[in-house]
């Protein structure tokens, strides 16, 4: 029965006139039955809707059709009788007698045997429908042949279609009907995740069987995404979308449009476009709105009704991007807990679209902020006694260093150069030699002399660095002694941060004629240089070879006026009455004898972690090859994961390279994209092992993530877990401190200060490189970790037990060769402590965020002195993280109180 437009009364199919009121029912018949191509066949049959929602009693007709109710087809199908027909052939309930269970039997017009084109792509489309399985999908199971008629079977739904229900009873109750929503939205999802496209939704094809759960049937029609060619018809056209009945081919925005329609019926019991003829039907759709749901049905929640009409928008961008964002939007919808008690594994796109909105309130989002600023304001305040460049104070910026240096090589003949570099470097020696030796309160008043010193360094030709695992930005950076000081004339100089010579080294000439004695050499520049009276010196014997030939050497005995207790040598070499090395040695300057105690704790630290390093590669690369051949690991998101890695590598190594005007830059080149390579596939590896176990085990870790890794930064629970991660990074930055200090508030002697990244002052293009790189570090830092927890999850069998065994082992390794073993063992437990908490709490985002925040106040030079020289370096790594803070405050407050939008956006 059809329903005529004019008056709504009940009429037969096939009726060209309503018995009622006379009007023409031919144009709706012409809606109904749709632009049928030869391949559009119904996938799974129904009952008659007489017999309503439940299983068929024995009193219910059941039609015969070409085969006998009774009948054993092919040896395994027993005929139970016909469930329908129509133009595109017969469709039978049978038993399938090999399996013991019912099947629905489609035996396809006979003419399709005929057509090997038709046939072939009837194949193609089984062969796609069959990879669907989803409790909320009519299952497809295989084709075959009988007597030459080709015949598709089916999983049997004994049930009631969404069509005749609705048309018995107007429409569901609300709670009932988002619920049928939700399932709808789950067994689409299911095929689009796939990359199946349904192109024929409509109530019709929606079974709800005897438990009242929805059914999408017609999934033998469906085809790959990506296959539907332009002016290919295909469906219902009531039901398709503008871009289908255009003849523009069908999307997964289509389906979802088709989704919006059935959804429309499903919460008023009417359709969203009416129409008398196809023509108008089409203009309807491409240029008029549907009507809200709300001007005729009253009690429909407003969140479903801007979710519907966001699916029935007229241009496929406007739409929600997937199912599961539809899910998402809908009252209460929470289709990941529904996957995850089912036992499945949810899909990279149903991870994205769960969890809450993360909108913040305005008091909240802005205490996080103010606890923000506070944390690095006392950050800032506490570097005066935790950090080195407060301790060891950076006087003299490198400009004045680098004029000091050529000053100094000026004077000693060494003037000439044609390409130069200079540096900053801190010794870990040093601090370690005051822990052992010093142990007055104050060590820590006077060490401007080993710390921290500058270096400069010139060379007749071009400086071709020659090193790309460097920690500066990945290559192509001179150092000291990168490229090699093998060309005669090269020359490095050493200052503190007074200015003052600490070591000087000169290569000579590597030809020159004899010339008898050599003459003395003139020592008292130098020593003027390195501002250090002669005639405190005494003479003593050479211990030390010169890094160069020389023909003299010379040596001194003596203390500095700032350090009269420690004693000090000078050893120095010439040729030709020329100085070609000079060098201030303290004895913290390792020989080879003269090991600091807390090197082999760093040593066994830092096997640990290069231990964990092995077994993370490792481990992902044997997991990611197993994901793989199972079908599983999100390669979209490990792509634009790899690719981002990739590019901010290639961007560091532009601002930080030492380009150079010769053949070299090309091995440069090469080599950046050989460790570039390197570094984006191996956290490609590591993601596309981790993330299929994180989506099975912790999917609320890799929400915001997931979110990013499609392209929405202004989500707002992107935005709440950057500014959630900036406080926890700012909270630890303090907790850092602190550990430096706390022994000196307990009346101990003073902790050992902490180092910074001295490749920082060597100006803006080292600092963009190093904000860049330090974002992967970041990236791969946290997702290791997850590595390792799921690792030892496996291992243990107790979450619980797997947080305890990797936070003793990484508080293990962080802490060895420490001066303050149990503070900085209480300390850097609660900081692991944090991070876990963070990581299962909030997720990846903010956890990289939180270590992101950290990394920057623990490299850069932070200082409240504006008076400082790099003071503007400590300022740019604020800026970062106040920028970071922002975007975190805006984001999750910008779409507030549009929950819906920012579900589906």
């Amino acid at each position: 029965m059809i329903a005529c437009p004019s008056c709504s009364a009940s009429a037969p199919e096939g009726g060209r006139f309503c018995s009622s009121c006379g009007s023409s029912l031919e144009s709706i018949s012409q809606l109904e039955t749709g632009l049928a191509t030869p391949s559009r066949l119904r996938a799974v049959a129904r009952p008659p809707s007489s017999s309503g929602v439940g299983r068929l009693a024995s009193s219910d007709r059941i039609e015969s059709g070409g085969f006998t109710p009774g009948s054993v087809l092919g040896q395994r199908y027993r005929i139970i009788g016909l469930l329908g027909r129509g133009g595109m052939g017969e469709v039978y309930r049978a038993d399938d007698l090999k399996l013991g269970q019912p099947v629905a039997l489609k035996f396809l017009p006979r003419g399709l045997s005929d057509d090997p084109t038709r046939l072939e792509r009837f194949y193609a489309e089984v062969r796609i429908a069959r990879q669907v399985s989803h409790p909320n999908v009519c299952r497809v199971y295989d084709v075959g042949e009988i007597d030459g008629q080709q015949y598709l079977s089916m999983e049997y739904v004994d049930g009631e279609d969404l069509a005749s229900l609705l048309k018995r009873i107007g429409r569901l109750p609300n709670d009932k009907a988002v619920e049928i929503a939700r399932q709808l939205c789950a067994g689409l999802a299911a095929a689009h995740d796939k990359g199946v496209l349904h192109r024929d939704l409509k109530p019709a094809n929606v079974m709800i069987d005897g438990r009242g759960h929805a059914r999408i049937t017609d999934f033998g029609l469906a085809v790959a995404a990506g296959e539907v060619t332009e002016a290919e018809l295909s469906g219902t056209p009531a039901y398709m979308a503008p871009e289908q009945l255009a003849g523009k081919g069908a999307s997964v925005r289509s389906d979802i449009y088709g989704l919006g329609l059935v959804l429309y019926e499903l919460f008023t019991g009417r359709r969203a476009f009416t129409a008398s003829t196809l023509s108008e039907l089409k203009r309807k759709k491409e240029e008029e709105a549907p009507p809200s749901l709300l001007e005729s049905t009253r009690d429909v929640d407003p969140l479903v009704d801007r979710v519907i009409l966001r699916c029935l928008d007229r241009d496929p961008r406007g739409r929600p991007a997937s199912a599961l964002q539809v899910a998402a939007a809908l009252p209460g919808g929470d289709p990941l807990a529904a996957a995850l008690a089912a036992g499945e594994t949810p899909s990279p796109e149903m991870v994205a679209a769960s969890g809450a909105s993360g909108s913040l309130s305005p008091a909240l989002a802005w205490s996080f902020l103010t606890a923000i600023v506070v944390c690095l304001i006392a950050a800032t305040l506490l570097t005066r006694d935790a950090k080195i460049y407060r301790l060891a104070p950076l006087e003299k910026p490198p400009e004045v260093l680098v004029d000091r240096s050529r000053e100094i090589l000026q004077g000693i003949g060494a003037g000439a150069f044609a390409d130069s570099a200079f540096g900053f470097q801190s010794s870990s020696d040093f601090l370690q030699y005051v822990v052992d030796h010093d142990r007055s309160p104050r060590r820590w008043d006077h060490v401007a002399t080993g710390a921290v010193s500058f270096w400069y360094r010139q060379s007749p030709t071009i400086l071709e660095p020659r090193g790309f695992l460097s920690t500066d930005a990945g290559g192509g950076v001179v150092s000291p002694s990168d490229p090699s000081a093998d060309q005669a004339g090269m020359a490095v100089v050493w200052l503190n941060p007074q200015g003052r010579l600490t070591k000087l080294t000169v290569v000579p000439p590597r030809t020159d004629e004899p010339d008898g004695n050599p003459p003395p050499a003139d020592w008292s520049r130098l020593f003027a240089a390195a501002g250090l009276d002669p005639s405190q010196w005494k003479p003593a014997p050479s211990r030390w070879i010169p890094p160069a030939y020389a023909d003299a050497r010379a040596a001194w005995t003596g203390t500095l006026p700032d350090r009269p207790e420690t004693p000090m040598r000078i050893e120095a070499a010439s040729y030709r009455g020329r100085p070609i090395s000079f060098e201030l040695i303290g004895p913290w300057i390792p020989n080879g004898a003269n090991r600091t105690s807390g090197v082999g704790g760093r040593r066994v630290g830092q096997l640990i972690l290069v231990l964990l390093f092995v077994v993370v590669l490792a481990g992902s690369a044997f997991l990611a090859r197993r994901n793989l051949r199972m079908g599983r690991g999100d390669k979209r998101g490990a792509g634009r994961l790899a690719a981002f890695v990739f590019a901010t590598h290639v961007v560091a190594w532009l601002f930080a390279a030492h380009h150079v005007v010769t053949v070299w830059e090309v091995g440069m080149f090469v080599e950046m994209l050989s460790w570039a390579l390197f570094i984006s596939g191996a956290l490609w590896l590591l993601y596309v092992a981790l993330e299929p176990q994180l989506r099975r085990l912790w999917p609320a870790t890799i929400v915001s993530w997931s979110r990013v890794l499609s392209g929405a930064l202004r989500d707002p629970l992107v935005g709440r877990d950057v500014l959630f991660g900036c406080l926890a990074g700012a909270a630890i930055l303090v907790l850092s401190r602190i550990e430096v200090l706390l022994p000196s508030w307990l009346g101990q002697l003073p902790g050992k200060p902490d180092l910074f990244t001295t490749s920082l002052l060597r100006g803006l293009r080292l600092i963009v490189a190093n904000l860049l790189v330090t974002v992967d570090t970041e990236i791969f830092v946290a997702l290791a970790l997850l590595f390792l927890l799921l690792a030892m999850r496996s291992l243990l069998r107790s979450q619980i037990a797997a947080f305890l065994a990797c936070g003793a082992i990484l508080t293990v390794a962080d802490s060895l060769g420490s001066d303050r073993l149990l503070i900085t063992l209480a300390l850097v437990a609660a900081t692991w402590l944090a991070v876990f908490f963070v990581l299962m709490r909030l997720g990846l985002v903010a956890v990289i965020v939180m270590l992101y925040v950290n990394g920057l106040g623990d490299s850069y030079p932070i200082t409240p002195d504006s008076s400082a020289w790099y003071s503007g370096i400590g300022f740019a790594a604020l800026a970062v993280m106040g920028a970071l803070a922002l975007y975190g405050l805006v984001t999750a407050l910008g779409l507030r109180n549009t929950r819906a939008a920012a579900s589906i956006d």
